[in-house]
């Protein structure tokens, strides 16, 4: 009940004050799921405590021992010839706690240069890249403790950047195992040196909050997060929003009841608290086997077109294990335009190592 009540706090905190993320900082890749997995149920997921490397990346406090000689690798076909990476490999210490280290990049691809007459010069490229260094330790046996030292490194066209950003999390497991809680600080930090002088860039940071629940006697699984709770207002005013307003300001005070007022504002504070909301649901029939399926309000209300509203802002895919590989695969739908395709595989080192002693005895 308590972690239910701070986490209705911060709910209620957030459609409370106004403020907007668009193009409001730089290192946006940062904030791109980093794994089939996390892009399948929405995208963000920062409470799902799964022996899963790739979780670390969204909250590092899911980073513990059971991930130990772990490797992770993904690959997503973005958007045109956009497309990014993560890889990640974890080692446990008895009396330092949990380290992994991982490598998260992008690449814009190729671009067309050309003079101020349109004339063609060549061509250039622009990537980004971020180095992770994960620590986590357990506090008791409910609680852990994580955090995520980032450098980062930009070069866009002859553009450079360089910057350094941190996440710290903290994640509950309830003694059964069946509910975890996750709290996470993403993306503090600040550029180091700018892309031009005197114009210093803010840092996407990112408040999360979320619980994953397993159903006791059923295959089921599932995850609410709360996301960009340090900007509670994500709505913004459009020009037709803006018109539509003025337009009501001239009608006449009698045309106005109290009864249509009441309801606009319950539907007004309904979608501003549902753009924190990501969803994401699981079924585990059998162990090594998942289907996942994810809903991300705000992604279906900024990119949605109202008349092809389409399957935008839902995501959904699968994991199987073969072998010694876990292989999972994830598609999000962001507009009706197409989507995006992530490919993930992990494998645990110690079950090669462990084969391999075998194969000699």
């Amino acid at each position: 009940m308590r972690l239910a009540g701070i986490y209705l706090f911060f709910l209620g905190t957030a459609v409370m004050l106004k403020a907007q993320i668009g193009g409001t900082s730089t290192y946006q890749f940062l904030s791109m799921a980093n794994s089939a997995h996390i892009a399948s149920m929405g995208g963000k997921l920062v409470s799902l405590r799964d022996n899963d490397l790739a979780m670390a990346f969204q909250n590092p406090a899911l980073l513990d021992r059971s991930m130990e000689n772990q490797l992770v690798m993904n690959y997503t076909d973005y958007f045109m010839d956009i497309n990014y990476g993560y890889f990640s490999y974890a080692h446990s210490y008895e009396k330092i706690g949990n380290l992994a280290v991982g490598i998260h990049y992008i690449n814009y691809g190729k671009f067309i240069e050309a003079d101020v007459t349109g004339e063609k010069i060549g061509a250039f490229g622009a990537t980004e890249y971020a180095l992770n260094l994960y620590w986590s330790r357990a506090i008791d046996s409910c609680f852990t403790f994580g955090v995520n030292i980032k450098p980062l490194a930009s070069y866009l066209e002859r553009y450079r950047s360089y910057g350094i950003a941190a996440d710290a999390g903290i994640v509950y497991h309830s003694n059964r195992r069946l509910t975890t809680a996750g709290l996470v600080l993403k993306n503090m930090g600040s550029q180091i040196t700018t892309y031009t002088r005197h114009n210093r860039e803010p840092l996407p940071f990112e408040i999360l909050m979320g619980v994953s629940h397993k159903l006791r006697h059923a295959p089921f699984r599932i995850s609410v997060t709360a996301h960009q709770l340090q900007m509670p207002d994500l709505t913004y005013d459009k020009p037709e929003d803006e018109t539509e307003s003025e337009e009501q300001e001239l009608l006449p005070a009698d045309t106005l009841t109290s009864g249509s007022n009441d309801f606009d504002w319950f539907l007004d504070y309904g979608d501003k608290f549902m753009r924190h909301m990501i969803i994401g649901l699981e079924v585990i029939p059998v162990k090594g086997f998942y289907i996942s399926m994810g809903y991300n309000y705000l992604r279906r209300e900024e990119l949605k077109i109202p008349e092809r509203v389409s399957m935008v802002g839902f995501s959904w895919g699968f994991g199987i294990k073969v072998y010694m590989f876990q292989i999972s695969y994830g598609r999000a739908s962001y507009h009706v335009a197409g989507g995006t395709n992530h490919f993930s595989l992990s494998t645990d080192l110690n079950a090669f190592f462990r084969n391999h002693h075998g194969a000699i005895h």
